[in-house]
């Protein structure tokens, strides 16, 4: 089941180990998730989004 739990920019910083700067710049680059706008000053990513982005680089890891 997908988990529906939304994350700030600090909780995808520690889940994902990237300093906030380098979240944001992979964001401008396309290689990174967009966060969901809940208000002017709060961002929210769907822990899923997150979740999927980490999985996506271990796939095929082990043959390098």
């Amino acid at each position: 089941m997908e988990s529906t739990k939304l994350l700030r920019i600090t909780e995808v910083s520690n889940k994902t180990t990237l300093a906030k700067s380098t979240i944001w710049l992979k964001m401008s680059q396309g290689k990174f998730p967009k966060p969901t706008k809940l208000s002017d000053s709060i961002n929210v990513w769907r822990e899923s989004d997150i979740d999927a982005w980490i999985n996506s680089h271990f796939e095929g890891a082990g043959n390098k």
